[in-house]
Parts: C-alpha cells; sequence; structure tokens
C-alpha cells in the first residue's frame, strides 16, 4: 500500500499534539476484534496528515488511512496482549506523555479563558511595531585579530585605499570574498558595538576609529541608509498575539510556583 511509505502512519500518529476543538459524531469507521475505531480517531490522523502536507487529498486515500488505523490497533491489542506498558522504560515514556498532555491542556485551559483581545493587539502593535526603529543599514566591514591590524587599515584608507579591495586582502570574516559586502541590515540584527558605530557615520564614510565586538575588531564603511516601512498588522498578527500569550503563561507559572515548594538540589 503506497501510503504507508509515504507517510509513515505509525509514528507519526504518535505524535499528535493535544487539541480541544470538536469533534465530529463518532460513528465506527472499523472494529478489530470487537474494538470500535471511530470518527474522532479518524478526524484525528486526518489533522495531522494535514498539517505535514496542506495538499494531501484525504478522498482518494481514505480507505488506506483506514486501514492504517486498524494496523495501529492491531499492534495495540497484541502490546497489550504481551504486557508492552509493564516494561519500565515504556512506562517512563507513558507516564512522560501523559504529563506532557496534561501540561498542554492545563495551558490551553488558562489561556482560553481570557483571550487576547484585538484592542490589545492593536496597542501593542503601535507600540513595538509601528513606533520601531526601522531605519535599514547598507555597510562593508574588514575583520581582524588585533586593534593595531584595524589601525593600519584605516590609515590606508584615510590614504585612499579602496575598502573593498582591502576587505578581500585582510578581512578575517566570511563577507571577505565579496568586498566585506553586508547588504542591508536593521540594528537588531548586529551586535550592540556594531549597530552603534554604524547609527553615528554618515554615508560614504568609514570609521576613524576600530570597533571592538565579541567577533574581533572592524572597520566599518557606510554606504546607504533608509527608512522602511512597518508590517501591516494583519500580517504581524499571529505573532503579536503568540508573544503575548508567552508572557500570559510565563505570569500562569510563576504565580503557580510561587505557591509551591521547591527544593533544588
Amino acid at each position: 500500500m503506497r501510503l504507508i511509505t509515504r507517510i509513515t502512519c505509525l509514528g507519526l500518529f504518535l505524535v499528535v499534539g493535544f487539541q480541544s476543538t470538536a469533534m465530529a459524531a463518532d460513528k465506527t469507521v472499523a472494529t478489530v476484534n470487537g474494538k470500535k475505531i471511530g470518527q474522532q480517531q479518524y478526524d484525528q490522523f486526518i489533522s495531522v496528515l494535514k498539517a505535514k502536507n496542506p495538499k494531501f487529498d484525504v478522498g482518494s486515500n481514505r480507505q488506506a488511512i483506514i486501514n492504517e488505523l486498524v494496523n495501529r490497533e492491531i499492534l495495540f491489542q497484541e502490546a497489550k496482549k504481551q504486557k508492552v506498558d509493564k516494561d519500565p522504560k515504556i512506562a517512563y515514556v507513558l507516564e512522560q506523555q501523559r504529563v506532557d498532555l496534561m501540561v498542554k491542556a492545563l495551558v490551553q485551559k488558562a489561556l482560553s479563558k481570557d483571550p487576547v483581545k484585538e484592542k490589545q493587539l492593536k496597542k501593542l502593535y503601535k507600540e513595538k511595531v509601528a513606533g520601531a526603529n526601522l531605519q535599514e543599514y547598507k555597510a562593508r566591514h574588514i575583520l581582524l585579530k588585533t586593534e593595531d591590524e584595524a589601525k593600519t587599515i584605516i590609515a590606508k584608507l584615510d590614504a585612499g585605499g579602496d575598502f573593498a579591495e582591502l576587505a578581500k586582502e585582510k578581512s578575517t570574516g566570511p563577507s571577505a570574498k565579496s568586498g566585506g559586502d553586508l547588504g542591508w541590515f536593521r540594528p537588531a540584527q548586529m551586535v550592540p558595538p556594531f549597530s552603534r558605530a554604524v547609527a553615528e557615520m554618515k554615508k560614504g564614510e568609514h570609521t576613524s576609529k576600530p570597533v571592538k565586538t565579541n567577533f574581533g575588531w572592524h572597520v566599518i564603511k557606510l554606504e546607504d541608509s533608509r527608512k522602511s516601512e512597518p508590517p501591516k498588522f494583519d500580517d504581524v498578527k499571529k505573532q503579536l498575539e503568540a508573544s503575548v500569550n508567552q508572557q500570559r503563561l510565563q505570569d500562569y507559572v510563576m504565580k503557580l510556583r510561587n505557591k509551591a515548594k521547591v527544593k533544588i538540589k
């Protein structure tokens, strides 16, 4: 059966995440030794397949999917018969999966009590996105091991040396082959000392003093700068919601932790 080789169902089913969405009526799609395989089980499996491949054709593979679920149930019944769950290693894994499932359910329950409102997200958008520093810079740099080497390069540039050629010849960074070209970047994409130096420069200038970072000593040339447009609210709405929920979850865990008696050895 081709479906088995394409989706590795048995392993895939074992990693299904907890879902609290309403299921369809649990009608029987198959039975194995009197044990029914219900519509809920079938639909849950389909949701996993769809998550892996949104274009998965359920209709043409219905019988193959049911056969996979039948195979799974047969193996499960045999595992119970052989008391596989009594093996200490298996018992430990099963308990950890139980813990994971209950934690996910609790988190979902806690967050669903007070869903994030659109008003909150729009306020966060104005604070974090629309009002953010969206300045972008285009620069080149020459990375060197010592301050003295960097000073020597600056002296050559002051004397009219070509920045790109010096980068190809002397830079120890990965951009050396392209003449030190870093392309366009935002300040947050670079380490703070580098970003601060670039922000203080004028177009066409190179640094008058070496810039030290944890990577080494830099000589930087600012080629251009521009202000980019912020992403639209709808484009970052899900990210903002995830950020809010992450903070709410941290607060919830801390609240519970403050009540708990924790001893770390």
